[in-house]
This record gives structure tokens, sequence and C-alpha cells, in this order.
């Protein structure tokens, strides 16, 4: 792919998301798109065959930058087990600003989870894997005791997708004392489990 292309295609997904926050993706048209981003509606047709392609692209667009800012927590300079808690709290607050800023993609979030689901298929792939790698790390360094990284990974995956949902919507607290308490909850059972050990 071209740098025009990818550029061009970056403007309309960004242009997409705009609209998506500002007026909803059921009451945003091609047309609007196409208007907006200042690019005819055969441009826009070019690169995505309808308005549900464009709306994966932008959840997609969304998910690579979260990605990133992943992939960057897990190559600092942190004890694994320091860098797992910043993984975790950077990815829910991450999930819940992207939904929050884009305006109506809450609804849709909450509404149509499987189409959300659908685009977030590679994220979820690469996620468990930096998981993996940070839990790796932490056996390296000998933080952690884990007979195997690769079910550890998907079990911690699923639990912050499970947690998504509550934290966007204020169930594990709001003020800061709260967050802070619940921080220090999950840290023991991720540490320590739930079980005294004799």
């Amino acid at each position: 792919m071209s740098i025009t292309v990818s550029k061009t295609r970056d403007i309309l997904v960004d242009v997409a998301r705009q609209l998506f926050a500002r007026m909803g993706v059921d009451h945003t048209t091609m047309n609007d798109i196409a208007r907006a981003s200042q690019k005819g509606r055969r441009t826009l047709y070019t690169y995505f065959k309808s308005k549900d392609d464009l709306f994966l692209a932008v959840v997609e667009s969304e998910l690579d930058k979260l990605n990133q800012s992943l992939r960057d927590i897990a190559a600092k300079a942190l004890r694994a087990d320091e860098k797992l808690i910043t993984f975790i709290y950077t990815r829910l607050d991450a999930v819940k600003a992207i939904v929050f800023r884009n305006g109506t993609l809450r609804a849709r979030f909450f509404r149509d989870i499987w189409r959300v689901e659908k685009a977030r298929k590679k994220f979820d792939c690469q996620e468990i894997e930096i998981l993996k790698k940070i839990l790796e790390d932490g056996i390296q360094e000998g933080t952690f005791r884990i007979p195997d990284t690769g079910i550890t990974a998907l079990i911690l995956h699923h639990a912050l997708k499970g947690l998504e949902v509550p934290y966007i919507r204020g169930f594990m607290g709001s003020s800061e004392a709260d967050l802070a308490d619940h921080k220090k909850n999950v840290v023991n059972l991720i540490f320590n489990g739930i079980k005294i050990m004799k």
C-alpha cells in the first residue's frame, strides 16, 4: 500500500470516527463521510464497501493505538509484577477512554458487542502475546512461578475483558479512593490469590 493510499484511508477513518462520535453510527451516512472528508463517494467506496466496513476500521484503528501503548508498557524497564499491574490499568483506562471519546460508539459498544468482538479479534491475539511475554519475563527474573504462561495469559486476557463493562460504567468505583482500593484488591487477587497457604 503506497503512502498516499494509506494516508487517504487514514483520513477517511478519522473523519468517520469524528462523525460517528458526534452524530452516531446509525445517523451518519456514507455521503456525510465523503462530504466531510472532501473526498468523493467513489473514493470512499474504493476503500470501504459499506458503513459497517468503515465502522470496523474505526474500531480497529483505536485498538491499534491501544496495542502500541501496551507494547510500550511491556518494553519498559520495570519488574514484571509492576509491568503487569501498569498494563492492566492502562488497558482498562484506555478502553474506557476510547468508548467515551467516541461518543455514540459507547451505546454501540454495549448494544452491538458481537460486531465489536469481530473487530477486536486481532487485538485480542496480540494482547495475549504481550501478556505471555510479561509473564515469561517474570519467570526469568524470579518474580513469578507459573506452570503455563500461555494459559495464564489467556485467563488474564479474558478476566480483563470481563472487567471492561463494569469499569466503563463506573461499577468499580468512580472516586480516586475507590479506584485505589479496587486496585489493591486486584493486585492482591493476582499475586496472592484467595486461599491461605499453610
